[in-house]
């Protein structure tokens, strides 16, 4: 008999060794290694992420039809904005998020509403049986003849079903579940996952079939698995939120297929998922008048801006070294605005604690968002507050200019849509628009100047 050969692969990365190794070198992480059978691959045509590379010819790009890629469209509008428009034909799209945070049920009431269209769907689920999948079915009050339930994790079983149903849109619950039998190794592992999302990928291709997979997420929050499989998929979605409120969010890490970073929000309800469609109404309902370390800033979600309350809350520190926390901004970005306040302001703020928190559970990275982040510590450090009608936007540089940002005027747009009277800014985002009746634009250079408006009496 040939000797079998065996590899060792890195359950995190994907790294690959002829030997076992304590610490990956691909990612630094321990014990990670597991072996596992190599596969030999086929002769003939060589694919590459599951689209057969075989017998084609080089074409001039001036002579490839360009044409609109069809869409099916749910009734959930947040839901399409995050893809783009709707569902593409012949996509593959990766949803991932924590442990009962919603995925099968935002899943399963789409696969419902394109059913009540005549469109039959097929979804599949490797870790439920179809009397659990009709349990949430009926508190969802889903009743459709042309949506099918399969409970299956073996991909040959699958690819057959799917063969013989045709159906127009398919859901996988979940692509860590689903095996291949020529591959040795467990499911779950890197080459099942990655070879089963490689057979899924050229099945959506060939086919034209939309195919949802769900990924599960590792302690980090990444999706579980290689990297490599957020590179094959045509779009990657992360459902967030905290488990104990009722609020969800739909982020739009990767589309192929329209804008990055869109975010659609939803409401968990007994009877599904509910879209929220003004979000900066809900984030700002729960606002304290009168309270020291609160603002307001307007940040860009995709092609949405979304009004914030940022919160701060400046204390005398009771330790050697002063604690600086954040909960839904970058925490390197509080000490590097604490620095700049010290430095350029004269704020004395190296024997206070700093507590930063974006209200309602919103993660927040784009740098609009720190002269916000500024005035909520220079208020609550003097214990004065700022007013309850004014927003802020800019970005702080280190010798403390405030800079341009983009998207100025729908930022403002939003702000006047919902009562705010000031909106203080870069000066240099001034020019080229004009304001929206109702909002005074106040425009400062510096965070001093900045403060000198917005903390005034």
């Amino acid at each position: 008999m040939a000797k079998r050969k065996t590899k060792y692969v890195c359950q995190d990365c994907g790294y690959e060794s002829a030997k076992w190794m304590g610490k990956c070198p691909g990612c630094n992480n321990w014990n990670t290694l597991v072996e596992e059978l190599e596969v030999s691959t086929t002769k003939g045509r060589q694919t590459f992420s599951g689209v057969t590379t075989s017998g084609s010819k080089p074409e001039k790009i001036s002579a490839i039809e360009s044409k609109k890629e069809p869409r099916v469209t749910t009734d959930l509008k947040e839901f399409n904005r995050v893809l783009g428009g709707g569902i593409v034909a012949g996509s593959l799209a990766l949803i991932g998020g924590d442990p009962g945070i919603g995925k099968s049920t935002l899943l399963l009431q789409v696969s419902s509403q394109l059913a009540n269209k005549q469109l039959n769907v097929l979804y599949i689920s490797g870790e439920e049986s179809p009397k659990q999948t009709k349990l949430r079915a009926d508190r969802l009050g889903i009743k459709s003849d042309s949506l099918y339930v399969l409970s299956e994790t073996n991909l040959l079983d699958i690819t057959n079903h799917i063969e013989q149903l045709k159906p127009s849109f398919v859901v996988i619950d979940s692509i860590q579940t689903i095996f291949r039998e020529e591959i040795s190794s467990a499911p779950g592992s890197v080459s099942q996952v990655r070879e089963c999302t490689s057979e899924l990928m050229r099945i959506a291709k060939t086919s034209g079939i939309p195919i949802f997979i769900v990924g599960h997420v590792t302690k980090e929050g990444a999706i579980a698995g290689p990297r490599l499989l957020e590179h094959m998929v045509d779009a990657v979605l992360y459902f967030e939120g905290e488990r104990h409120h009722t609020y969800r969010i739909l982020r739009g890490v990767k589309n192929r297929f329209g804008s990055t970073n869109e975010m659609g929000i939803f409401e968990m309800k007994e009877e599904g998922l509910r879209e929220v469609m003004n979000p900066s109404e809900i984030f700002l309902e729960e606002r304290s008048e009168g309270a020291s370390g609160s603002t307001v800033v307007a940040s860009m979600e995709g092609t949405r801006p979304v009004l914030v309350e940022i919160q701060a809350l400046i204390s005398p520190t009771s330790f050697g070294n002063p604690r600086r926390m954040a909960t839904g901004i970058d925490h390197n970005r509080v000490p590097l605005l604490m620095a700049v306040l010290e430095k350029r302001v004269g704020l004395m703020l190296q024997t206070s604690d700093a507590y930063i928190k974006v209200a309602g559970g919103v993660k927040l990275d784009e740098p609009a968002i720190d002269l916000a982040i500024a005035v909520s510590i220079t208020s609550s450090f003097r214990d004065q507050p700022t007013r309850p009608e004014d927003i802020f936007i800019g970005e702080v540089g280190l010798t403390g200019e405030i800079r341009r940002v983009s998207r100025i005027e729908q930022r403002v747009q939003e702000a006047a849509k919902l009562g705010f009277k000031r909106v203080i800014c870069p000066q240099n985002n001034l020019d080229g628009w004009t304001t929206p009746t109702g909002i005074q634009v106040i425009g400062v250079n510096t965070v001093k100047e900045a403060l000198e408006v917005g903390l005034a009496r």
